[in-house]
């Protein structure tokens, strides 16, 4: 698939055609109308560098230049445009400073490779004067980057809430909606393509971490390295907390969270009950959503697909269209990819969780014996934690049952100390399991 050239087209270097770049090349071909129209020029896919050039493809490429080594589009001066859609950290990082040195410009969806490099990435396209878009690298179709860069820029914003990974929403919905336990879940969303055969990036929360890594720095403008961010998967999540959670009115999810009071930033990732009636709740399967709480405007929420072939596609081609009309204008320098040199950015303080103070959910598995409830209180007691309600149910002398306890704002790392000290009570079952609630979104 090749576009007629004109003199004024924008020339096209996709590397990787993996299931995004797949998408891309489709909705290239299907809008080249369209697309022609609202910029005035074309876009033209000249080249694509993938592992195996002579492999059969998805999408027709008959007159485009299809070669094994990705340094030849970095060379080639007719290319205009370098899109990354390799993934990973190396070669991905060599080929996106490549391109730079190289005069291109780049869009990419890799937020690995932003999450972990992109003080190098970021400055190394300021000095050049490159353009540099990674819509697609959070939350997929959903327009989180574009709209906290520039629609939301004249605003302080105060918390963003995000549900930005799809498979540990899916797997968190059939939970929900059909009692499914975790691994059940799991195995249905590697079934359905949602989850890897090593679903580790998503369940464990690191994707989800490496997106709000980027968030931060845009939301509150502020440096958020990865390392700093708490960050806790879905696997310990059981049916039991599931249904618990439904009976005290809310549901879990993982969401990544970042709180800035002006003096220091919480970031964190893990699984959090919210309420039922919010409309975070609603958002189901691999959907996405972001919920964001400015000073000025209130509370918005943007919500759509957060992964996928065509959803992640017309990120990244929404990208492809800002870098060609901006190239378009003569006079037009372009904005630094975070809508901030990076020198600006804040050195904020990122909050240990120890330090954060919220509600909890507490489930404990003990033998249902007198006075168990009372031990627990007395040590939830002496650490500082005041309980807001308990729920004991299917009671049978000599088995063990569950206690579930809800705190009131509680010193994180003193209830971690408190559950360390039930968890050796002699009466109490394997490990304790709390799960933090946000009732104020």
């Amino acid at each position: 698939m090749e576009l007629k050239k004109t003199r004024e087209d924008v020339s096209i270097g996709l590397l990787g055609l993996g299931t995004v770049g797949t998408g891309v090349v489709k909705l290239l071909e299907r809008n080249h109308a369209s697309i022609r129209k609202r910029l005035g020029r074309g876009l033209r896919l000249a080249a694509v560098a993938v592992r195996h050039p002579a492999r059969k493809r998805d999408v027709a490429l008959d007159r485009v230049r299809i070669v094994g080594d990705p340094w030849r589009l970095l060379a080639d001066p007719a290319i205009d445009v370098i899109v990354e859609l390799i993934g990973g950290i190396e070669p991905a990082k060599s080929l996106v400073l490549g391109a730079i040195a190289a005069g291109k410009d780049v869009v990419t969806a890799n937020k690995a490779l932003l999450a972990t490099h992109g003080q190098e990435v970021f400055q190394a396209a300021e000095r050049a004067g490159a353009r540099l878009g990674f819509e697609g690298s959070v939350a997929g179709g959903v327009p989180i980057i574009r709209v906290l860069r520039q629609a939301l820029a004249g605003d302080r914003n105060r918390a963003i809430y995000g549900i930005v990974n799809g498979t540990c929403n899916s797997i968190l919905t059939a939970m929900t909606d059909r009692g499914a336990e975790f691994h059940e879940a799991l195995a249905e969303a590697q079934a359905a393509g949602l989850a890897e055969a090593d679903p580790s990036l998503d369940v464990d929360g690191i994707d989800a971490a490496q997106k709000l890594s980027l968030l931060v720095m845009l939301a509150f403008g502020a440096r958020c390295p990865l390392s700093s961010i708490h960050t806790e998967g879905i696997r310990r999540v059981g049916q039991l907390d599931v249904a618990f959670a439904r009976e005290l009115g809310y549901v879990i999810k993982l969401l990544a969270i970042a709180k800035d009071d002006g003096r220091s930033i919480e970031a964190r990732v893990h699984p959090t009950m919210i309420p039922r009636a919010s409309l975070l709740a609603d958002v189901r399967g691999a959907f996405n959503a972001v919920h964001v709480q400015g000073d000025a405007l209130g509370p918005t929420m943007y919500v759509g697909e957060g992964a996928g072939m065509m959803p992640t596609a017309t990120s990244v081609l929404s990208d492809i269209l800002e870098v060609a009309e901006s190239r378009g204008r003569r006079d037009a320098r372009p904005a630094p990819p975070l809508g901030m040199p990076w020198r600006e950015l804040r050195r904020a303080r990122i909050r240990p969780i120890g330090g954060l103070e919220a509600e909890y959910y507490l489930r404990f598995l003990v033998r249902d014996r007198p006075g168990v409830l009372g031990r627990i209180a007395s040590i939830l007691g002496r650490h500082q934690i005041s309980i807001a309600s308990v729920i004991q149910k299917d009671r049978k002398r000599g088995t063990s049952v569950p206690i579930v306890i809800r705190t009131h704002d509680a010193l994180e790392r003193n209830l971690v100390r408190a559950l360390a000290e039930i968890g050796r009570l002699a009466v109490v079952s394997g490990k304790p399991v709390f799960v933090r609630i946000e009732d104020r979104l």
